[in-house]
């Protein structure tokens, strides 16, 4: 009965032309995946999963395309990426977020999503297969985020600069290359959703004498986010400048991160959901706008052939910020979000775009692309469903699958 309440609300709400694009789109997105973004770094090798053309595999991409990939069952690649990124680990802990194929970071480490990665793997297919290697080497590297990072020892990590964010041209928040400065708010959110994924690991993998630790070291974060990040004049989480010790007052998108986080106080909520849906801030005509629209430096079009984060909508963001609002009570704006999320994709052209100009909806960047965008083809399916696969509590359902009846092309040795 669910899937075809959900058929009808996608009918009902796109028409049946569109309806019969978004199969098809979610059809086309399914054999790219599986025909261009499914190969081997190098012969010999497992192949890995990536959302691009060219030979290069990333850190966050990687967690919001297996949660697309999660519609359809697949999980592989959340130990056979995870893996070959954690073999790659240097004794400080370090992880490089790239493999260095095409684009070498060699200083900008994983970002926090390797154990969310792997619980995501774990929620599909059980966790016999994350071994002590594993285990110890997500350890590690989350301890190289505490111990390297935090140069003024007040519990928040820094990024090395925009790039490393993976807002790649955010400077005035969070600086040109190595200027290492900036205590962001979506940084430090991104460990916190590490340290509970790591408390829920522990009891998968029979280390429950462990899970208080991470439940502490998330609780403890948390209050230094609340603490030195809010500004309750503004009534916004603001970045912090490490070395000044002052907010760094530029609006991102990326202060929303704290609504996916935690179930935020009622005052904050609302607080937040006016910048987002004030129109000289962020609710662009397709919003979410990644930068507030008053900024200085705001600007849609790309100047220089850069991936542009001062403006365009990207999904990714949309996405958490979706699935954040309706925890935190906010069901008709997040469905809303939803909404128009999705047909900004739909009517931007036949193909998936890397991202999207906020004020007209036209895509950007790679054409066609099949990573992270694919989610704005799931995101209102899983809000009418009440279905959050982000959320570690909530069993994994191939939805997605099942109300477009579209499937994913059988791998060979899968």
């Amino acid at each position: 009965m669910i899937i075809q309440h959900i058929r009808q609300a996608l009918r009902g709400r796109l028409g049946d032309d569109r309806f019969s694009r978004l199969c098809g789109m979610a059809g086309a997105v399914n054999q790219n995946i599986a025909t261009l973004g499914i190969r081997s770094p190098m012969p010999g090798q497992p192949p890995l999963l990536s959302g691009y053309s060219y030979p290069e595999f990333y850190d966050w991409d990687l967690y919001f395309e297996c949660l697309y990939l999660s519609h359809f069952r697949i999980s592989t690649f959340c130990e056979q990426n995870v893996r070959f990124f954690i073999r790659r680990q240097l004794p400080s802990g370090f992880i490089a977020r790239t493999a260095g194929l095409t684009f070498v970071k060699e200083r900008h480490q994983f970002k926090p999503f390797l154990a969310q990665t792997v619980l995501l793997g774990a929620r599909q297919c059980g966790a016999t297969w994350i071994d002590n290697e594993i285990w110890h080497g997500l350890d590690r590297y989350l301890d190289h985020w505490a111990w390297y990072c935090d140069h003024d020892r007040n519990g928040l990590s820094v990024w090395n600069s925009a790039d490393h964010s993976g807002m790649d041209n955010q400077c005035s928040r969070a600086g040109n290359e190595d200027t290492i400065f900036c205590e962001g708010v979506d940084l430090n959110c991104y460990r916190v959703r590490e340290y509970n994924a790591m408390s829920r690991l522990a009891v998968l993998t029979g280390r429950a004498d462990q899970q208080a630790d991470y439940d502490d070291l998330a609780k403890q974060l948390l209050q230094r986010i609340d603490t030195l990040l809010w500004d309750a004049t503004d009534g916004f989480y603001y970045d912090r400048h490490e070395r000044l010790s002052e907010l760094i007052r530029v609006k991102s998108a990326s202060s929303f991160v704290p609504l996916w986080t935690s179930r935020l106080a009622e005052d904050r909520t609302q607080s937040l959901v006016r910048h987002l849906t004030d129109p000289t801030e962020f609710w662009a005509n397709s919003p979410v706008s990644s930068y507030a629209r008053n900024e200085t430096d705001y600007y849609q079009k790309s100047r220089y052939g850069e991936c542009n984060w001062r403006g365009p909508t990207w999904i990714p963001l949309n996405y958490l910020i979706a699935h954040g609002l309706n925890d935190n009570g906010q069901t008709d704006l997040a469905l809303d979000l939803a909404w128009r999320t999705l047909e900004m994709v739909l009517e931007a052209g036949s193909s998936i775009r890397e991202y999207y100009d906020a004020e007209t909806g036209a895509g950007m960047g790679l054409d066609p692309f099949w990573g992270w965008s694919a989610l704005a083809l799931t995101l209102p399916i899983e809000l009418l469903a009440g279905y959050n696969p982000t959320d570690p509590d909530t069993p994994i359902s191939n939805l997605a699958e099942q109300v477009l009846n579209t499937h994913f092309p059988k791998l060979s040795g899968m």
